[in-house]
C-alpha cells in the first residue's frame, strides 16, 4: 500500500455485472462480502473473473478466520483477504499462516487453481496476497500497535459500526471515544509502515477520513446505493400532484 488514497467500495449482492461496473468506473479495489453479504461463496469466482484485465483489486471478506476458506478464496484468485474481528497478535498471525504456503505458512499447495492460471503460470511469481485485519472492538484498538507489527498484515481496517457498538457498551472508565480509537489505529499503522482503512457510508466523509490519515477507504455499498436510489424515486413519485 502507498500513501495515496486507494478508493474501494463494498459489494454485497454477489453480482458479476455490478463488480465489473465498479471496475469500469475506476475503483482501486472492491470488497466482496461473505460476512454480511447477500450471496454465498459460490458467487465469488464469477465476480473475480469480472475483474480480470482491469486495474481493480478483488478483496474478499471471509465470514470468519477459517483457514480452509481463506485458502479456497485465494485459490480462486482473490487479490487479498479481509478478516473481521481480529483482536490479538495471535489471531493476526494465524491469518498470515493460513494465507501463505510453507515454509511461511500452512496453506495447501496446488498448481492448477485459478490463482495460477490453472497451471499456466508458475506459482512462485504470484504476488503475496494483501491481508487486511479488521479492528472492530476496543480490545482490538488496544492491541492495534502489536497487530500492525505482524509481518504479512498489510492493512488495519476499522469496522465503524462494530467498533461504535462495542464502545457504547463498554465501561465508561475505558476513557476512549470513537475518534480517539481511530487516531490510535491510524498511528499504529503509520508506525508499522502499514495502511489504515475504514468504511464510510456518506461520500462527504471521504475528505475528513483521508485527512485523519486513512489511506484505504471504502465508500458505500452496492446494496445501499440501489436502496437509496429506489427510495428517492418513490419519494419523488409520492410528491407529484395528485
Amino acid at each position: 500500500m502507498t500513501s495515496a488514497i486507494r478508493l474501494g467500495t463494498w459489494l454485497s449482492l454477489g453480482s458479476p455485472a455490478i463488480t465489473e461496473l465498479a471496475a469500469l468506473c475506476g475503483f482501486d479495489w472492491v470488497l466482496l462480502d461473505l460476512e454480511h453479504g447477500s450471496a454465498s461463496e459460490a458467487t465469488v469466482p464469477e465476480q473475480l473473473r469480472a475483474l480480470r484485465g482491469s486495474g481493480t483489486q478483488g478483496i474478499v471478506r471471509v465470514g470468519a478466520p477459517h483457514a480452509e476458506l481463506i485458502a479456497r478464496v485465494l485459490d480462486w484468485g482473490a487479490h487479498g483477504i479481509m478478516v473481521p474481528h481480529v483482536n490479538s497478535v495471535g489471531e493476526a498471525e494465524a491469518i498470515v499462516q493460513a494465507a501463505h504456503y510453507p515454509p511461511r505458512g500452512r496453506r495447501g499447495f496446488s498448481r492448477t487453481v485459478r490463482a495460477h492460471d490453472y497451471g499456466l503460470r508458475a506459482p512462485e511469481i504470484a504476488p503475496s496476497p494483501l491481508l487486511i485485519a479488521q479492528i472492530e472492538t476496543f480490545d482490538a484498538v488496544r492491541e492495534a500497535p502489536d497487530i500492525a507489527q505482524v509481518d504479512g498484515i498489510g492493512v488495519l481496517f476499522v469496522g465503524p459500526a462494530d467498533l461504535q457498538h462495542d464502545i457504547k457498551h463498554r465501561d465508561p472508565a475505558t476513557n476512549m471515544d470513537f475518534d480517539m480509537c481511530l487516531d490510535r489505529v491510524v498511528a499504529a499503522a503509520r508506525v508499522a509502515g502499514k495502511a489504515a482503512g475504514i468504511l464510510v457510508r456518506d461520500p462527504s466523509e471521504l475528505p475528513s477520513r483521508a485527512g485523519k490519515g486513512f489511506t484505504c477507504i471504502a465508500v458505500q455499498s452496492d446494496l445501499a446505493l440501489i436502496r437509496d436510489a429506489f427510495r428517492t424515486i418513490v419519494r419523488i413519485h409520492k410528491d407529484l400532484p395528485k
